[in-house]
């Protein structure tokens, strides 16, 4: 008897404590996929916010299409429950590719969109893409040390807690290296029309780690801000590729900060405070 393959599908991880009444926040990940780097972040988030991570599965190969479907069936579920509750879309490194691709396809879903440090910026980098075309010929045992390497690219090791150091090396390292490839493959060829940018008008947050050692962030961050209408760069001056793991950076104050929370949001920040 032979045991059928089960085709694993994204899905949304979701905080112990629902919150169906409040807006849904909906994060997508970078190039690992798992959705465990923003738990850093979740407990600032869950003031206004009810919150869903998106994990990809390990051997996930589906191209930038199937993806933003599988995201937009995963939000549409959700707003089954609720459905008059506004939702925002975040999306960093691999996942603002991702976040882009989703928010053209169903510009009228989301109330506002952050885009931190996005994976778009790839392009803009012609020696990285031309180093990601030879890094099919990396022996599979290598990768391993090569996560390691990259470590002081993907953040500023010096303002991350050692628990999160060593999350972010274990997410990196339990993405096989077809799928590294893959997603590399993805951003490589990414492509959404400007024409398409410019129809999102709902505000959004454009976030750029000023010390990204990996991606070219604040200059892709300027190019966004030129052509979507209704956007805002905010420049994290200290701040690597992985700036949510950072022990400075709450993404929700930098978004109260900068007037970026609606009102629904505002009024369930005010009903926690008073208990």
């Amino acid at each position: 008897m032979t045991i059928p393959k089960v085709d694993l599908k994204p899905c949304f991880l979701s905080p112990k404590r629902l919150q169906p009444e409040l807006p849904l926040f909906v994060y997508l990940p970078g190039m690992d996929g798992t959705g465990q780097l923003l738990r850093s972040q979740t407990a600032g988030l869950e003031v206004g916010f009810d919150v869903r991570c998106l994990a990809i599965p390990r051997e996930d190969l589906t191209s930038w299409d199937e993806l933003a479907k599988n995201v937009l069936d995963l939000i549409h579920a959700e707003l089954e429950k609720s459905p008059q509750r506004p939702v925002y879309l975040c999306g960093e490194s691999f996942g603002g590719c991702l976040a882009q691709k989703v928010a053209v396809i169903a510009p009228q879903l989301f109330k506002r969109i952050i885009l931190i440090n996005s994976g778009s910026a790839f392009q803009l980098q012609p020696l990285l893409t031309w180093a990601s075309q030879l890094s099919s010929l990396v022996p599979s045992n290598l990768y391993n040390i090569g996560a390691l390497g990259l470590l002081p690219f993907l953040a500023a090791l010096a303002r991350i807690s050692r628990s999160d150091r060593q999350e972010l090396l274990k997410s990196m390292r339990s993405v096989p290296p077809e799928t590294v490839l893959w997603r590399i493959s993805l951003l490589r060829d990414f492509c959404v029309e400007e024409e398409q940018l410019r129809r999102l008008t709902q505000p959004v947050l454009v976030i750029a780690g000023a010390s990204d050692r990996l991606l070219p962030s604040l200059a892709e961050a300027k190019r966004l801000v030129s052509i979507l209408p209704n956007s805002k760069m905010v420049v994290l001056p200290h701040c690597g590729h992985a700036c949510l793991l950072e022990t400075d950076t709450n993404l929700y104050e930098i978004m109260k900060a900068n007037d970026f929370l609606d009102s629904s949001v505002e009024a369930a920040q005010e009903q926690e405070a008073r208990g």
